[in-house]
C-alpha cells in the first residue's frame, strides 16, 4: 500500500488543501449571502454560475494544456482562483458574485483536469483503482473538513474568504514541486446527447436529474440553513452531513452494484433519498432530524453518480466508453446549472422548506424512470457488468474516463481468471 501512494501523496495532499478552500467558499456563499440580504433566487443564480464555468473549463482546459503545458495552466488557474476567492467581499452584488463563481468554476474544472492527468499518469494498471479511490476520498475529506474551518471566523467579515484563498494558494506548492512531465491531456470528444440517450436512456436522464440534486445540495444547502435561521456552526454541520453520508454508503452500494441489477439499486437509492427528503420536510426544521436527513439524502447522491456511470458502461462496447463518459459529465453539468435555479425559485415562492421538496421530487423522478426502464430492457447479468468505482460528481472527464478504462481492465482480468479456473478444473477432471 505504501508503494502505491509514495508517488502520489503530494498530489493527494494538494487536493485536500484545494478542497478545503473550495468547500469553504461553497458554504460561505450561502452564509455571507444571507448577511447581505440576497434572496434565495439570487443565490441560486450565483450557485449555478459555478457549474457554467465548470462545464466551460472541462471543454477548454485540455486545449490550453496542449498549448502551454500542465504546469503553466495549473499555476495560472490556481492564481485566478485564489484571486477570485479573495474578491468576494470587495463588492456584495449578485451579478459580481456570479461572475466570480463562473471564473472559479472554470479554474476548478481546469485544476481537476491537470491534477487528474498527473494522477492517471502516475498510476499503473495494477493500482489505478486504489489510486482513484484515494483521490476521491481525499476530495470528500477536504469538503467535510472545510466545514469545520468555518468556525474559525465570522462570515460577515473577510477573514474566511482570505483563509480559503490562502488554502488554495498553498495547495499548489506540494503539487507543483513534485509534479513530473506528463503527456498533454487527452479527453475524448463527448458522445452526443442523442447517441447517449439511445445507448442508455436511464443513464442520460438519471445523471441529468442527479446533477440538479448534487448542485442543489452543495450550493443551496447553506442558503437553506441561512433562511431557516440556523447558526453558522449548525449550517456548516448540515453541509458536512450532506457529504459525510457518501463515505459510509459508498462501499455497501458499490458492493451491491456488482451483484444485483443496477437499475434496482438506482431505484432503491433514489427512494431512500426521497424518503429522507420527506423526513426533512415534515419535521419542520428540527435540528437532529435535519442532520439525519442530510446524511442519507446527501449520502446516496455520490454513489448514484458512480452507479449511473457504471450502468451506462454496461450497455456500451469498450471503445465507446470514453466518449460516453464525456457525454455523461456534460449532461450532469447541464442538470447542475438548472437545478439550483429551480430550487431557488421554489424557495422564493414557498419558503426554505421547498429545498427538501425540490430534492424529493427529483429523487422520485429518478426512481420512477428507473422503474419504467426496468420494463423496457432486460437486465445485464451481474457476471457481465463492469466493475464499480466510486467516482465523485466533482471529478473531470479525465478521472471518469480513467475509471471506465480501469473497470474494463478489471472485468477482463476477472473473466480471464474465471476462464483459467474452469480450464484447470477440466484438466483436473480429465486427470
Amino acid at each position: 500500500m505504501f508503494q502505491v501512494f509514495s508517488g502520489v501523496w503530494a498530489l493527494l495532499l494538494g487536493i485536500v488543501l484545494i478542497m478545503l478552500g473550495n468547500g469553504m467558499h461553497f458554504t460561505l456563499i450561502g452564509l455571507r449571502g444571507g448577511v447581505e440580504g440576497f434572496s434565495a433566487l439570487e443565490l441560486s443564480i450565483v450557485t449555478s454560475g459555478y457549474f457554467v464555468g465548470f462545464l466551460s473549463g472541462a471543454r477548454y482546459t485540455p486545449v490550453l494544456i496542449r498549448r502551454v503545458g500542465h504546469v503553466r495552466v495549473f499555476a495560472a488557474l490556481g492564481s485566478f482562483m485564489s484571486a477570485g476567492l479573495i474578491a468576494f467581499p470587495l463588492l456584495a452584488e449578485p451579478w459580481f458574485w456570479t461572475i466570480l463563481r463562473i471564473v472559479i468554476g472554470f479554474c476548478m474544472s481546469g485544476i481537476y483536469v491537470a491534477a487528474e492527468s498527473w494522477l492517471n499518469n502516475a498510476a499503473s494498471n495494477e493500482n489505478r483503482g486504489k489510486v482513484l479511490s484515494a483521490y476521491m476520498i481525499a476530495q470528500t475529506l477536504g469538503i467535510i473538513g472545510a466545514q469545520g474551518l468555518l468556525s474559525l471566523g465570522d462570515a460577515a467579515s473577510s477573514v474566511l474568504f482570505i483563509g480559503a484563498s490562502i488554502l488554495v494558494s498553498i495547495s499548489f506548492g506540494p503539487i507543483l514541486l513534485s509534479a513530473t512531465p506528463v503527456p498533454a491531456a487527452e479527453v475524448s470528444r463527448p458522445m452526443s446527447l442523442r447517441e447517449l440517450f439511445t445507448s442508455s436512456p436511464l443513464g442520460t436522464v438519471g445523471i441529468f436529474l442527479l446533477g440538479a440534486v448534487y448542485a442543489t445540495q452543495s450550493g443551496m444547502g447553506a442558503v437553506f440553513g441561512s433562511e431557516l435561521g440556523l447558526g453558522a456552526g449548525q449550517i456548516a454541520f448540515f453541509v458536512a452531513m450532506l457529504f459525510a453520508g457518501a463515505l459510509v454508503l459508498q462501499y455497501p452500494i458499490g458492493w451491491l452494484s456488482d451483484r444485483i441489477d443496477r437499475r434496482q439499486l438506482i431505484f432503491g437509492a433514489s427512494v431512500l433519498g426521497a424518503g429522507f427528503c420527506g423526513l426533512g420536510f415534515m419535521t419542520g426544521g428540527s435540528f437532529w432530524f435535519l442532520m439525519l436527513s442530510a446524511f442519507f439524502a446527501g449520502g446516496v447522491t455520490t454513489p448514484l453518480y458512480a452507479l449511473f456511470l457504471a450502468y451506462t458502461n454496461d450497455t456500451l462496447a469498450p471503445e465507446d466508453m470514453a466518449a460516453a463518459s464525456g457525454g455523461l459529465v456534460f449532461t450532469f453539468g447541464l442538470g447542475a446549472i438548472f437545478g439550483p435555479m429551480a430550487t431557488g425559485a421554489a424557495m422564493q415562492q414557498l419558503g426554505p422548506m421547498a429545498f427538501w421538496l425540490a430534492l424529493g421530487v427529483t429523487f422520485v423522478a429518478i426512481a420512477l424512470y428507473a422503474l419504467y426502464r426496468m420494463t423496457q430492457r432486460a437486465a445485464v447479468p451481474a457476471s457481465e457488468t463492469e466493475s464499480y468505482i466510486g467516482v465523485l460528481p466533482t471529478a473531470s472527464a479525465v478521472a471518469v474516463e480513467a475509471a471506465a478504462a480501469w473497470s474494463v481492465e478489471n472485468a477482463e482480468a476477472e473473466a480471464e481468471a474465471a476462464s483459467a479456473e474452469v480450464e484447470a478444473a477440466k484438466d483436473e477432471a480429465r486427470a
